[in-house]
């Protein structure tokens, strides 16, 4: 099922009469079949757009389509969407089995029948041994399980998922998300995940929108805008450790970092900013690009070494590097940047040169 949301808009008014606009004009088609992350810092209207397309929330301009339906104006019972929250929201004092029947109740479905679907779904989720206990008996990935098979056990056209990771510890979160990519892989069912964690978004979503202010910043598959971001705030977004910031200038062509000359560009003279990923780093006998080694970080067969900052002594960078070099802190490092890891933005307008 494609969703398409054309020029989407919500505005939300306060008792004082002040506005404020938590999507701005969102115009985007969210693949059949998929899995799309909405992504984004808090407040960046992910999470109102989601609610948006449930139905929960009333857009306060623009149209929502499954397929060739305009949504718009349909309550989101009438929809055929599963929504999953990040709290899971499960009936305590119900057992496994009823918790996932429970939908089917409001459809009048055959008891038989919907005793043979629950099971199918909680087969499916791994859930399957669990269904006579109740909530406080099972874990928080098991709690969740139960909460994508009861938003699955109605067979929904489009599967919503607002933050459904966010009350598991490191360990399950990593389990459970790939549980849902599997679930969501065998299902085939269209599958919108909404996120603030970047390295989440990107491990399991066929494709991610990256949202700011709730305006649309780039939309692709994970490493695609990764590899190349539209502007600074993506490039700055993406990434574990984040991508270096260097602020530099093209004089006669060439790329340059104070007095580094880090590459060649077709750019007219000007101020620009210089994005470096960690591991965009290749350490060199010969190079003007020079800084000395604060501290190492080694784990594993990596080395991350961070770096005084060459234009701010204040500031430091990261590289990482084999972890064969055997760096110490206070040694002179000198490298040779990889040109596709590097990225150059406007110095004012943040976009992409």
């Amino acid at each position: 099922m494609e969703i398409k949301l054309k020029n989407l808009t919500k505005v939300f008014q306060s008792k004082k009469e002040e506005e404020t606009v938590a999507v701005d004009n969102l115009d985007i088609v969210i693949p059949s079949g998929q899995l799309t992350g909405l992504l984004g810092p808090s407040g960046c209207g992910k999470s109102t757009t989601l609610y948006m397309i449930s139905g929960l929330l009333r857009p306060t301009q623009g149209e929502i389509y499954f397929g060739d339906e305009n949504v718009t104006p349909v309550p989101p019972e009438e929809r055929g969407i599963g929504l999953v929250f990040q709290n899971y929201a499960l009936y305590p004092h119900m057992t496994v089995r009823q918790n996932i029947m429970f939908p089917l109740e409001n459809v009048k479905m055959d008891k038989q029948e919907s005793l043979e679907k629950a099971q199918e779904i909680a087969d499916l989720v791994g859930i399957g041994h669990l269904m006579n206990r109740k909530p406080k008996q099972l874990s928080g990935g098991q709690q969740q399980r139960v909460a994508i098979a009861r938003a699955l056990v109605k067979s929904p056209r489009v599967l919503l998922l607002d933050e459904p990771l966010s009350n598991l510890d490191a360990r399950l979160r990593l389990q459970t998300r790939e549980e849902i990519k599997r679930i969501q892989r065998d299902t085939g069912i269209t599958t919108i995940f909404v996120t603030h964690d970047q390295e989440e978004a990107m491990s399991i979503s066929d494709e991610i929108v990256v949202l700011r202010e709730g305006v649309t910043q780039q939309v692709g598959r994970p490493q695609e805008v990764y590899n190349n971001p539209g502007n600074l705030f993506v490039a700055k977004f993406l990434g574990t450790p984040p991508i270096n910031i260097f602020d530099g200038e093209v004089k006669d062509g060439r790329l340059m970092i104070g007095d580094a000359d880090i590459a060649k560009k077709d750019i007219d003279d000007r101020e620009v900013t210089i994005g470096i990923r960690p591991e965009g780093f290749k350490m060199v006998e010969r190079s003007k690009f020079k800084a000395e080694v604060d501290l190492v970080e080694t784990i594993g067969r990596d080395t991350t070494l961070i770096i005084k900052h060459p234009n701010d002594e204040t500031q430091t960078f990261r590289a990482i590097v084999d972890a064969d070099y055997g760096v110490e802190p206070g040694d002179t490092v000198k490298f040779n940047v990889k040109p596709h890891k590097m990225h150059i933005f406007d110095k004012e307008t943040g976009e992409v040169l």
